[in-house]
């Protein structure tokens, strides 16, 4: 049982862990730069640890808040979303430093955070994926993918580190091709600090269904059900909801038993999503989310 919880996050998320926990009687530490120090997560926490630095940034300084954790006598770190929470290198540090990480372990964290290693796993296990490469070396190898989808057909180029819709294009012309690459390339780099970048056929007609999965760490899993995600603008979801309306009962059973087959073979601990396309031609996994994600309130208003 947790006895005090550095929660490393802001805002709505951080406020949620926080109640959650006074709840079950364990104690809470907030994390907030000076500028930040008056925020509501700060408040709602039994005792705050100023950070180093100012605005977004100091969230982000892993050593700092490893040692704010330690200083403040916790045991356990809950990362929220965003921020440090699909961090191998943060979940690692907390576990070095002796505490609880509360959320996948650092190589499940690795795996789902590169795109194409887990493109690559969810192929090792007999869950279906669009048509694609590993990474790319170079504009040749994209080129070469595009001759062998045939001629209409186009392409998503991804960054392996992507995410929120950054690092990703779709191609339909070839001439557009080096330029997608990239950018998406930099657009990943930037935040990312990886500038790897693999392709996708783009499936056509796609939904756009993700299934939230909890693990206890030593593989059992269970799905959550799953949530309708496709009313999009420029990749970022608008509205999401429960069910998902007009899947017919074979294509949902397929959905969900896909995303509890690849949080088994990881052995999962905690909550994570994992996404998928859906068109007439079946279901297609694109990614997993190793952490608590934003919609989890859908699911758990359901």
């Amino acid at each position: 049982m947790v006895g005090k919880l550095l929660v490393a996050n802001r805002g709505e998320i951080a406020v949620r862990i926080m109640r959650t926990a006074s709840e079950l009687g364990v104690g809470t530490v907030a994390v907030a730069p000076a500028d930040d120090i008056d925020a509501l997560h700060v408040a709602v926490a039994h005792d705050a640890v100023t950070l180093e630095g100012v605005g977004p940034g100091a969230y982000l300084h892993i050593d700092n808040v490893v040692a704010a954790a330690l200083a403040s006598g916790c045991d356990a770190v809950h990362p929220g979303y965003g921020f440090l929470a699909e961090r191998a290198d943060f979940a690692a540090a907390c576990e070095d430093a002796g505490l609880t990480f509360i959320g996948p372990t650092p190589a499940t964290l690795a795996l789902f955070g590169d795109k194409a290693r887990a493109r690559a796993h969810a192929e090792a296990h007999d869950v279906p994926t669009p048509r694609g490469t590993a990474v790319i070396d170079d504009i040749d190898a994209a080129s070469a993918f595009l001759d062998v989808l045939g001629p209409g057909a186009a392409v998503v180029v991804k960054a392996a580190a992507g995410g929120g819709g950054r690092g990703m294009r779709i191609v339909r012309d070839r001439g557009e091709l080096a330029t997608a690459v990239d950018r998406c390339a930099s657009e990943a780099d930037a935040p990312f600090g990886d500038a790897a970048v693999y392709l996708e056929e783009l499936v056509p007609d796609a939904r756009h269904i993700e299934v939230q999965v909890i693990g206890d760490g030593t593989g059992a899993v269970a799905e959550l059900g799953e949530r309708e995600c496709s009313v999009q603008r420029s990749r970022q979801k608008l509205i999401e909801y429960t069910p998902a309306i007009g899947l017919s009962p074979h294509v949902r059973d397929e959905l969900l038993a896909s995303a509890v087959r690849l949080a088994e073979t990881v052995e999962y601990r905690s909550l994570g999503t994992m996404e998928f396309l859906v068109n007439d031609a079946g279901i297609v996994f694109i990614e997993g989310n190793a952490r608590i994600q934003v919609e989890h309130t859908v699911t758990e208003a359901t």
